[in-house]
């Protein structure tokens, strides 16, 4: 069973289509369930991943200036809280296991197809309004929670136990929880009710699909090192 992350975000997801399928279902996914990924591709998408959420941070801090509500400026404040926290930390420490200095993370040199995701997102936020940013972020936060999910009522023994965990555990779909309550009552306060008759629908499914896409490409490359 698919976790609910409400309303908006499960209209978004039925738009993405396949794309959404080939994101939260990629050979790089699939490769953490059983256990087949290789070690080297996995410690190559964890430094892009510590860069991805540098940037993923700055986003969730534009979100604060482009918030119309304390509630909205609350949640997405502490989001950038998390982030840096406690996210990014859990990088730098299953790197530094595995002998990835917080220093070499720093020096990493970003991927391409980092460079187009982030800045895609960041994008978004400068040139569109709150409800373009979080179509762009909605991807990362609720498909990693519904992959954490999935694979943690499928796989078996896995060296990437303790990643599945984090996305699968109590706290991390917490956050996913107040992101779906947060987008679906910005939704409301901007568009309405019914938000898929507004003439601003379709775009920002087109938004949501396009981060989709570039999610898929992330995976792309982590099994690229």
């Amino acid at each position: 069973m698919m976790p609910d992350y409400g309303a908006t975000f499960s209209r978004w997801r039925a738009a993405a289509g396949e794309t959404w399928t080939a994101y939260t279902h990629h050979a790089f996914v699939q490769g953490m369930r059983d256990g087949t990924l290789p070690r080297a591709a996995f410690l190559h998408y964890l430094v892009q991943d510590y860069i991805f959420l540098i940037h993923f941070s700055r986003a969730w801090a534009l979100a604060v200036t482009k918030a119309e509500t304390i509630e909205e400026m609350r949640l997405c404040a502490a989001t950038v809280n998390a982030l840096i926290d406690e996210e990014i930390k859990l990088h730098i420490g299953i790197c530094a296991e595995a002998g990835i200095s917080e220093e070499e993370l720093a020096r990493a040199e970003e991927r391409t197809e980092n460079l187009a995701y982030t800045r895609y997102v960041l994008d978004a936020g400068h040139s569109g309004d709150f409800l373009d940013l979080l179509a762009a972020l909605a991807p990362c936060v609720m498909g990693y929670g519904e992959i954490g999910m999935r694979l943690q009522a499928e796989a078996g023994e896995t060296p990437y136990a303790d990643w599945i965990a984090t996305y699968a555990g109590a706290e991390y779909q917490s956050a996913c929880h107040a992101v779906a309550d947060l987008l679906d009552a910005a939704v409301r306060l901007r568009l309405g009710d019914h938000p898929e008759n507004s003439p601003r629908w379709d775009a920002l499914c087109a938004r949501f699909t396009t981060a989709t896409r570039l999610e898929v490409g992330f995976w792309d490359m982590g099994l690229a090192p």
